[in-house]
C-alpha cells in the first residue's frame, strides 16, 4: 500500500486507528456499497417524477399497469446514467443486471404477498364463524348468511385424497430415485426421461387418463381413491425428480465405507444414503404435496362433487377444498364468494401446517438427532460398551499354532498360567541345587609315530 492512497492517508489522519506494523489490513467483501444505494434511490425518485409528469402533463398515456411499467424502464435507464458516472462500462452493466435480478425477485415477493393478504382480506367474515369449520353444506344453500354450513366435508376429503396420495406417491417415488441412483444403465437413462417429461405435464391430461383408465375402462365410480390416483399422477414426477437431485449429492465416500464394511447394497440404502439424504427427501415431499394440494381439474373429472360430508374414498362423490372454492367463486351471491376465499384461505392455512410438520419430522440435516434418538443412541453405546468389556475379560483360549509349537514340559514341571489371569499368591519351588559336574581329566601324552622304534622281524 502505497503513502498517497486513501486508505493510507485516512490511517495517517487517525494514528489511534493505525493497523500496526506487520499487520494485515481486513478487506471489505461486501458488494453493497453506499453510492449505489444512494444511486438506487435517486433514479426511483426521478423515474417516478418524470413518469408522472409525463402521464399528467406531457401526454395523454393512462393506466396503472402503463404506469409501472415506464416508470420501471426509466429507473433503470436513470440508474445506468448515475452508475456511469463512477464505474466502467462492465461494472455498469453488472449493475443493472443485479438491480434487474433484485427488482423481479422483489416483485415476485410482492405477487405472493398481495395473494395471501387479498384472500385473507376477503374471507374475514366467513373465518370467524365456528360453523365454517365445523359443518357441511347438506342444509345451506347460496342465499343462507354465513352462520349455516360450512366446509368440513371439504377439509375432510383434501386430507383423505392427500393422504391416500402420499401413501402411493412416497414409497414409489424414493424407490424410483434410488433405482436411478443405485442401478444405472439404459432402463435408468429411459426411466429418466420420462420423468423429466412428466414434470410439465397438464393437471387435465392427468385427470383425463384416470377417467378413461379407471373410471370408464375398470368402471370404478367417481370417488376419492380416482381423485387420489389423479393426483398421485401429478405429485410422482415432482418427488422423484427432486428426490433423484437429492439422493445423488451422497457423497460416493460413505457408500464405499458402508461396502468396505462388508454391507450389502439394500443395507447401505437404507443406513446410509436415506437417512443422510432425510431432510432433501422431505423437501421433495413437500413439493409434491404442493403440487397436488391445490390441483382442482383432476378432482372435478374424478371425484364429483358433493355438499355433504363423505368419509369413505371408495365409493361416491368426495369434494376437496380447491373443487369447493371453484365451485363457490363462480356463484354470483355474495355470501358464497366469501365463504370461496374463506376455503381458500383454509387450504392455504392446511399447507402450512402440513409444510411445517413435515419439516419438524424430516427436516433435521445429516448428524442432528433429536432428544429421544440422542437416548437410544447413548443407550445403545452402553449395552456396547458392557458387551466389549465382558468380552475382554473372558478367558482366552489358547491358539492351535500356539499349542503345536509350545516347547514340551515335563511331567513334574508346574503347569504354566493361564492367560488373563494372575494368581493370588508366587511359592517358590524350593529344589535341591544341581551336583556340579566332574571336570574332565587331563589327556596322557602320547608319543608321535616317527619317534617309536619298530621292531625288526
Amino acid at each position: 500500500m502505497t503513502p498517497d492512497t486513501p486508505s493510507a492517508l485516512a490511517a495517517a489522519a487517525r494514528p489511534e486507528q493505525r493497523p500496526s506494523p506487520g499487520s494485515e489490513v481486513r478487506r471489505s467483501t461486501s458488494t453493497l456499497r453506499a453510492t449505489d444505494v444512494y444511486a438506487a434511490l435517486g433514479a426511483a425518485l426521478a423515474s417516478l417524477a418524470c413518469t408522472g409528469l409525463m402521464f399528467t402533463e406531457l401526454t395523454g398515456f393512462s393506466g396503472a399497469l402503463g404506469f409501472l411499467v415506464v416508470a420501471y424502464l426509466m429507473f433503470l435507464g436513470l440508474y445506468a446514467l448515475l452508475v456511469s458516472f463512477d464505474e466502467s462500462g462492465p461494472l455498469v452493466r453488472d449493475r443493472i443486471a443485479s438491480v434487474a435480478v433484485h427488482s423481479l425477485a422483489g416483485l415476485m415477493l410482492l405477487a405472493l404477498v398481495f395473494v395471501v393478504v387479498y384472500t385473507l382480506w376477503e374471507g374475514r367474515t366467513a373465518l370467524p364463524h365456528l360453523n365454517f369449520f365445523t359443518q357441511d353444506m347438506a342444509k345451506a344453500g347460496p342465499l343462507d348468511p354465513l352462520t349455516t354450513g360450512g366446509i368440513r366435508h371439504a377439509v375432510l376429503g383434501t386430507l383423505l385424497q392427500i393422504s391416500l396420495a402420499l401413501l402411493i406417491t412416497v414409497p414409489t417415488g424414493l424407490l424410483c430415485a434410488v433405482f436411478l441412483n443405485e442401478v444405472p444403465g439404459r432402463y435408468a437413462r429411459f426411466v429418466r426421461t420420462i420423468v423429466e417429461a412428466m414434470t410439465a405435464l397438464p393437471s387435465i391430461v392427468a385427470g383425463l387418463f384416470v377417467y378413461a383408465t379407471a373410471i370408464l375402462a375398470l368402471g370404478v365410480e367417481k370417488s376419492g381413491l380416482a381423485a387420489s390416483l389423479a393426483i398421485s399422477v401429478m405429485m410422482l414426477p415432482i418427488v422423484i425428480r427432486a428426490s433423484d437431485v437429492v439422493v445423488r449429492l451422497v457423497p460416493g465416500t460413505l457408500r464405499e465405507a458402508s461396502y468396505a464394511l462388508g454391507a450389502p447394497r439394500w443395507r447401505t440404502v437404507w443406513h446410509v444414503v436415506l437417512p443422510t439424504a432425510r431432510s432433501g427427501l422431505t423437501t421433495a415431499v413437500i413439493l409434491g404435496t404442493a403440487r397436488g394440494v391445490g390441483e382442482t381439474s383432476p378432482v372435478l373429472l374424478t371425484a364429483g362433487f358433493t355438499a355433504v360430508t363423505n368419509l369413505d374414498p371408495g365409493s361416491g362423490p368426495m369434494v376437496s377444498l380447491p373443487l369447493a372454492t371453484f365451485e363457490f367463486v363462480k356463484s354470483p351471491e355474495r355470501t358464497m364468494i366469501v365463504r370461496g376465499f374463506g376455503t381458500a384461505a383454509t387450504l392455504m392455512a392446511l399447507v402450512l401446517l402440513l409444510f411445517v410438520v413435515a419439516r419438524f419430522i424430516g427436516g433435521r440435516g445429516p448428524g442432528q438427532l433429536s432428544k429421544r434418538r440422542r437416548r437410544r443412541r447413548d443407550a445403545a453405546s452402553a449395552r456396547d460398551l458392557r458387551r466389549f468389556e465382558a468380552y475382554a475379560a473372558r478367558p482366552a483360549a489358547p491358539s492351535l499354532a500356539a499349542e503345536l509349537f509350545a516347547p514340551p514340559q515335563s511331567a513334574s514341571a508346574p503347569p504354566a498360567p493361564v492367560a488373563g489371569t494372575t494368581p493370588a499368591t508366587e511359592i517358590p519351588a524350593t529344589e535341591p541345587p544341581a551336583p556340579a559336574a566332574p571336570e574332565p581329566a587331563a589327556p596322557e601324552p602320547t608319543t608321535p609315530e616317527h619317534d617309536t622304534p619298530r621292531s625288526t622281524p
